[in-house]
C-alpha cells in the first residue's frame, strides 16, 4: 500500500462512523507514545531556523494561552521553491492544538508499511521509495488550514515521507430542504433505516431476518459511497433525504450495482448446482468455446463498452499528475460509479431479455457456454470496478 490518507481533525464518534461506512481509515492509537511525538515536535520547534518565539509588545492583542511559537511558512515555501500552495500563507501561530495534530498524523503514518516500494514512483508521488505517500482529504472550507499542518509538518520533519503529501480538495455537502441540521451519523442511520424498509417492501418479511442485516448495511454502504462518489470530489453534492431516493432497484443508485453483481452470483451457483446434478456438463477453457454463437446486440455491448474499454477507465479513474504540478491531485472517483451504474442498465437489460441457462440439450450447449464465459468476464468486471470502492461483491439479495 503506497498511500496513507490522513484526515484533517477527526471529530469525536468519527471512528465509529467510518467503522460502519467499512472506511479503513489511520488514526493515532492515541496511547504513550503521542506525549512523546509532542515532546519531539517541540525540540524541532526549537531548533528550526523558521521558528520564532512570539513577543508581546505594549499595544499589540493578546496571544491564546496555549502558542508555543511562531513558524514563518511564507519564507519556507519560497526558500524550498514549493509551487501550488496559497499565496496568504504567512506566519503560523503553532498551538498545542496544533502540535497533537500533528502528532496524531505522524503517529497514523507510523500504522502505514510500503509492501513495495517500487509502486511508489508509478503512483505519481516522488521520493526514494522508503515510505509512504500522504494524501490529504479535506473539505474546501478547511484547505487553507490543513496546508499549514502540511507545512509545519514538513519544517519539523523533512524526512522523505512529509515531502510525498498531495492534497484531495473535496466540495460541500448541501441537504435540499432539511427540517433541522443533519449531521454524518444522522444521515447514515437514516440510509440504513431507508434500506432496510425498501428491502422489506420488496422482499417481505425476509428481509427482517438476522441474515439480512449484513446484507442490508451492505447495501447501505454502496448507496452511500455512490451518492458521495458519482459527484467529482470538487464539485458541491445535493443529498435528497427523502424516502424516495432509496431503492433497491433503481437505476441510478449503489444498491442497483450490488443488486446486478448478485444476480450474476446467482447465476453461477444455479449453473454449479446443475453440473453438480448432472443436468449441465462442466464449463470447458475458453480456447474450445465457438464465440461465433453470440449473435445478440447486447452481448456485444458488454463487450466492446464495457470489458474492452475498462481497464482504461481504471487507468483514467486512478491517474495522478506529475509532482511538479503542485500538491493538489484529483480522483475521477466518478467515471467508476458512472461506469457501473451503465453498465448494471445494459446487463440488466440483456439478462432480462435472454434465458442464459436453457434446456439441457447438447445443441444448445455451445451456444450457453459462450455466454457464460461472456458473463464470467462480466462478474469478474464488476467485483474489479466495485474493489476500487471498497466495496464487496454481494452472492445474494
Amino acid at each position: 500500500v503506497s498511500v496513507c490518507l490522513v484526515p484533517a481533525l477527526a471529530e469525536e464518534g468519527s471512528q465509529e462512523l467510518l467503522r460502519q461506512l467499512r472506511v479503513d481509515w489511520p488514526s493515532a492509537s492515541g496511547g504513550s507514545a503521542l506525549p512523546d511525538t509532542i515532546s519531539a515536535l517541540k525540540r524541532a520547534l526549537g531548533q528550526s531556523p523558521w521558528a520564532a518565539a512570539c513577543e508581546q509588545g505594549p499595544g499589540t492583542a493578546a496571544l491564546p494561552e496555549d502558542v508555543v511559537c511562531k513558524v514563518h511558512l511564507k519564507s519556507f515555501v519560497e526558500q524550498q521553491g514549493l509551487v501550488g500552495y496559497d499565496p496568504n500563507l504567512g506566519v503560523l501561530l503553532v498551538t498545542e492544538r496544533k502540535l497533537r495534530s500533528l502528532a496524531e498524523l505522524q503517529q497514523a503514518v507510523l500504522q502505514c508499511r510500503v509492501s513495495d516500494a517500487a509502486v511508489l514512483p508509478a503512483s505519481g508521488f516522488p521520493g526514494t521509495g522508503s515510505c509512504c505517500g500522504i494524501l490529504h482529504v479535506v473539505s474546501c472550507e478547511e484547505e487553507f488550514q490543513q496546508q499549514q499542518l502540511d507545512l509545519l509538518w514538513r519544517i519539523l520533519d523533512p524526512g522523505a515521507h512529509t515531502a510525498l503529501q498531495k492534497h484531495l480538495i473535496c466540495g460541500p455537502v448541501k441537504v435540499t430542504n432539511p427540517s433541522s441540521p443533519i449531521g454524518a451519523d444522522q444521515y447514515f442511520q437514516l440510509r440504513k433505516r431507508q434500506m432496510h424498509e425498501a428491502s422489506v417492501m420488496k422482499y417481505g418479511e425476509l428481509a427482517q431476518d438476522e441474515a439480512w442485516t449484513e446484507v442490508i448495511d451492505t447495501l447501505t454502504v454502496a448507496a452511500i459511497r455512490f451518492e458521495m462518489l458519482s459527484t467529482a470530489h470538487r464539485s458541491q453534492i445535493t443529498l435528497d433525504l427523502e424516502d424516495s431516493s432509496i431503492s433497491t432497484k433503481g437505476t441510478k443508485s449503489g444498491a442497483f450495482v450490488m443488486y446486478n453483481c448478485a444476480r450474476l452470483a446467482t447465476l453461477f451457483d444455479t449453473y454449479q448446482r446443475a453440473v453438480e446434478r448432472g443436468t449441465y456438463p462442466p464449463l470447458p477453457p475458453a480456447s474450445e468455446l465457438n464465440f461465433s454463437c453470440l449473435r445478440e446486440e447486447g452481448e456485444w455491448l458488454l463487450l466492446f463498452n464495457y470489458l474492452l474499454p475498462f481497464p482504461e477507465v481504471l487507468q483514467q479513474a486512478a491517474q495522478l499528475p506529475p509532482p511538479s504540478k503542485g500538491i493538489r491531485i484529483t480522483a475521477n472517483t466518478e467515471m467508476v460509479c458512472k461506469f457501473l451504474i451503465q453498465l448494471s442498465m445494459d446487463f440488466s437489460s440483456y439478462y432480462n431479455r435472454v434465458h442464459v441457462l436453457g434446456e439441457p440439450f447438447p445443441h444448445l450447449f455451445d451456444q450457453m457456454f459462450a455466454r457464460l464465459r461472456l458473463l464470467g468476464a462480466v462478474r469478474d468486471m464488476f467485483h474489479s470496478a466495485l474493489a476500487t470502492l471498497h466495496l464487496p461483491p454481494l452472492s445474494q439479495i
